[in-house]
């Protein structure tokens, strides 16, 4: 059995199916992201999987134990949202040790467990900062830092670079892989960014409009490590293109054809000065 494995999971909000019968194993240090458009119950997926919404049919499975009605708690994950709730009256390194304190460690033990986690996020001299004082990149790295204090197996991530300006999130996604090729740790990872999926993931699961359901379902070969390079090569162009194929056709429409400036051809083309 994977390490993680979804079978047949549903969920219904009154008459309306958000997710259908949905079956996905994954694999022990997988790297694997749910892609699809607004609204077409990949989020719902993820809350599904950390025990936040309940689920109205199927089960869950992680490393061998039915947590499909376990509470969040006990189902030994982290979870990364877009927007970070960090405490306002706490420094940078209280924040991150604070799941530690809840489980009862020491001052001491947590508080190097924390200048640890800081060192691997790159904030080990912003460790005496409130958060007021970070940008929200760097607000979102002592997010990640909190959550894998707790050293959990299965690391959600709910678009968590999603409110970051371009270059940022670029800079935040790099940062990512390198901690992910450290500690290897099981990551599914929601976006509804085409590129980001191709740069970051092992495995592409797309998902239709809603009732939300995986509709195809790739491993990708990129080499590893990746650099931003790696999105402009030819391989990286024709997935990205494949994934909007596969997108738009669930969605009842087709790509429309380019022009040599890029632009759909019924797209008025641009009038420049001399």
């Amino acid at each position: 059995m994977a390490f993680l494995q979804l079978n047949a999971l549903s969920k219904r909000y009154g008459a309306v199916d958000a997710v259908v019968a949905t079956d996905l194993a994954v694999e022990k240090g997988e790297f694997v992201s749910l892609l699809g458009p607004s609204g077409c119950g990949k989020t719902t997926t993820l809350q599904m999987i950390a025990g936040f919404v309940d689920v109205t049919g199927g089960q869950i499975v992680l490393d061998g134990r039915d947590i499909t009605h376990a509470k969040p708690a006990s189902r030994g994950l982290g979870v990364v949202f877009q927007s970070y709730a960090l405490f306002p009256h706490m420094s940078v390194r209280e924040n991150v040790a604070f799941g530690l304190k809840m489980r009862g460690v020491g001052k001491a033990e947590r508080l190097a467990a924390a200048d640890e986690i800081l060192h691997l996020v790159g904030l080990e001299g912003f460790a005496e900062r409130w958060p007021n004082q970070l940008s929200g990149g760097m607000q979102q790295r002592v997010e990640i830092a909190r959550v894998l204090i707790n050293r959990p197996g299965l690391l959600l991530m709910d678009e968590p670079f999603g409110a970051l300006d371009a270059l940022t999130r670029m800079k935040m996604q790099a940062l990512l892989l390198d901690i992910w090729t450290r500690i290897r740790t099981t990551v599914v990872f929601v976006t509804h960014d085409i590129d980001e999926a191709l740069f970051l993931a092992d495995r592409i699961l797309v998902m239709s409009p809603r009732p939300g359901r995986i509709i195809e379902d790739f491993q990708l070969t990129f080499p590893r490590p990746r650099s931003t390079e790696l999105m402009t090569s030819p391989e990286f162009t024709h997935l990205k293109r494949h994934c909007l194929e596969l997108l738009h056709h669930e969605d009842g429409r087709q790509l429309p054809r380019l022009n040599p400036l890029g632009l759909p051809n019924d797209h008025p083309r641009p009038r420049f000065a001399i």
